[in-house]
């Protein structure tokens, strides 16, 4: 089955709680997201996404991940749609790097062999570990009053765990976090994310300022190497999340980090295949998992809900479906969480039917 096609699209999506708001600055109310199709000679065409979350979180954007899967589509036409790992090969002979364009193509290969087969892709994955998941919500940064209402109605909808974005003065993070801890039951999971804000200095101020309260510390500093001296000068359980591409980085983070959990976005990783493979490693080596992507729709949160269900109970930590937290819907708004909890798609390959009438043409390669 070869690849005869590729086809890329964009939409905007926008944020249900009106801005959503980062460590340093960063806020939008909207994001770019990128569609990709994939077409083969036997008539089944796959679907990938990928969604940078601006320009400034990751080291990727909107216009970079299109320009550079213009790159990697013309190798691509004639491949055999279905050896998904000699494509992997193939871009990465294209592209050095570059793994958020390389992510939604690696999805929809997935997708072709799931349809091909009459198969969901967690069950050609080894099938599904947890048929039902907790997913969790993150509450955008605001004052501690307002970010504490923003939980009790998630909670109203049945949400359970918090990620409350940190990352800016330590003593205002600091008051952040404890009123929402003050506010919440035992029963709900509380993670501060600095997503990179913080400097070695205030990452370790903030955390001794937040003290012993039932909290984690996620991704306090950009880069693996701040975390790790962060990681020796605090008291609470880290995860550890945009810094861990690579196993070598894995490895790093629980051996010299001492990390207890790592969130895992597959297109900063470069995709499902490779999203699997540190998934794998992770439960190996005795880790709590969250699986999610840094933003998207319905076919980011159809491939997170492969990548939870396939993961074992005893190791998943969080889950996110960010077509929850958005307003736009171009696939039926599939999957669709219910008191808190997800499930993965049943349907072949992601289980999902792209409505192309949302979605406006960006490129086509044939």
């Amino acid at each position: 089955m070869n690849i005869t096609g590729v086809q890329v699209f964009g939409y905007e999506l926008t944020y249900r709680h009106g801005t959503y708001v980062m460590s340093g600055g960063r806020a939008a109310a909207a994001q770019q997201s990128t569609l990709v199709a994939i077409t083969t000679d036997s008539g089944i065409t796959g679907w990938g996404e990928v969604c940078t979350l601006g320009s400034t979180y990751l080291p990727a954007f909107a216009a970079g991940v299109r320009a550079g899967i213009a790159e990697l589509a013309p190798a691509l036409i004639g491949h055999d749609a279905l050896n998904i790992r000699g494509a992997l090969r193939l871009m990465d002979e294209v592209l050095l790097e570059q793994r958020a364009a390389k992510s939604p193509i690696d999805i929809a290969l997935w997708d072709v062999l799931g349809q091909a087969t009459g198969q969901p892709i967690a069950q050609l994955t080894g099938g599904i570990q947890t048929p039902e998941f907790p997913l969790y919500e993150a509450v955008p940064l605001e004052a501690p009053e307002r970010m504490v209402g923003f939980v009790e109605a998630r909670m109203a909808e049945g949400i359970r765990r918090f990620q409350l974005k940190v990352g800016n003065e330590p003593e205002l993070d600091a008051a952040r976090t404890r009123a929402v801890v003050e506010a919440v039951p035992d029963d709900v999971i509380v993670i501060a994310d600095a997503n990179g804000g913080w400097d070695v200095h205030d990452a370790i101020k903030a955390a001794r300022l937040i003290g012993d309260i039932p909290v984690y510390i996620e991704e306090p500093c950009r880069g693996l190497d701040n975390n790790v001296l962060v990681a020796r000068q605090i008291p609470q359980q880290l995860v550890l999340d945009e810094c861990i591409v690579t196993l070598d980085d894995l490895y790093r983070a629980k051996y010299d980090a001492g990390i207890s959990a790592i969130n895992l976005k597959y297109s900063r990783i470069g995709g499902f295949s490779r999203t699997l493979q540190l998934r794998d490693a992770a439960q190996s080596l005795g880790l709590k998992v969250s699986m999610e992507d840094t933003w998207g729709g319905d076919i980011t949160s159809a491939a997170v809900s492969h990548l939870a269900a396939t993961t074992a109970p005893e190791t998943l930590f969080n889950v996110s479906f960010m077509n929850d937290w958005t307003n736009e819907h171009v696939a039926g708004y599939e999957p669709r969480s219910s008191a808190g909890r997800g499930r993965a798609l049943t349907g072949p390959g992601l289980g999902t039917t792209v409505d192309e009438s949302a979605l406006t043409p960006v490129a086509e390669f044939r």
